[in-house]
């Protein structure tokens, strides 16, 4: 069993180590409240009055352990290229997941009902604010909140897979996996890029693509219209961006859908 200094460190810092620990090496049923003591050299009322239950604790757990990916993600350049921002936040969600497989279970399937880590929240947060720019560089033919869940679940789903490849020995099985499915998606939701296409019909699709770029400016505050004319203007947006009203022979693609 796991086992922290005692003599350096305070009780909360080793009871989190502690949990830490047993949580990389045994997963999520290895963090119960014996092992946790027992490796910390406490009492579990020690535990309780930190951190309330091992719930708490947990969470503190995983704040922590993520807090290193989150300020990466959130300390990129705002000045490059956002559909770059977006491959590479991508490839570091999916690399922090191989790093980290145990608290990465942790974060994204610990069944907690009506709610989620806020840390992972965080995250969701930083993910939006770059579709966000996506959309107002006009390459998005989606809504971003759409875009950003796509995205999201995807990403999720290509890192549990090539966890569970990796704890199976079989990762190099699925060596290309993430990077096909990343620009699949990718390819659904984003509009090329110098997107005023020469074919018949591609009207429809480009004013899609500005209908999502022009709501998403507007979610600045539009001072010269009144709030209700935000709010026609806004499902007018919607609806070209979806691609409603359009001719059936326009875009047998389907303009603005994903």
């Amino acid at each position: 069993m796991a086992t922290v200094e005692t003599k350096t460190a305070q009780p909360r810092e080793r009871i989190l180590q502690a949990a830490a620990d047993l949580l990389a090496e045994g997963g999520r049923e290895a963090v119960s409240t014996r092992a946790v003591s027992a490796a910390a050299g406490v009492q579990a009322q020690t535990i309780y009055r930190h951190f309330g239950d091992m719930q708490g604790l947990l969470d503190e757990v995983a704040r922590r352990g993520y807090a290193s990916y989150l300020a990466a993600k959130q300390a990129q350049d705002e000045d490059v290229d956002p559909v770059a921002q977006l491959r590479r936040g991508w490839d570091m969600h999916v690399a922090f997941g191989l790093a980290n497989p145990a608290l990465y279970r942790l974060l994204y399937t610990e069944p907690r009902p009506g709610q989620q880590f806020a840390v992972t929240g965080e995250a969701h947060q930083v993910l939006l604010r770059i579709v966000e720019r996506v959309a107002r560089a006009g390459r998005l033919r989606t809504g971003v909140e759409p875009a950003a869940t796509m995205i999201h679940s995807s990403g999720m789903g290509v890192t549990l897979t090539l966890i569970a490849a990796q704890a199976d020995g079989r990762l190099s099985h699925y060596e290309d996996l993430s990077e096909n499915v990343r620009e699949a998606v990718l390819g659904s939701v984003l509009a090329p890029a110098g997107h005023v296409a020469a074919r018949p019909g591609a009207g429809a699709h480009h004013a899609a693509v500005h209908a999502v770029a022009l709501k998403s400016l507007m979610r600045d505050g539009e001072r010269s219209l009144t709030f209700g004319e935000r709010a026609l203007l806004g499902e007018l947006l919607d609806r070209i961006a979806a691609g409603d009203g359009a001719d059936a022979d326009v875009d047998t693609d389907g303009p603005g859908r994903a």
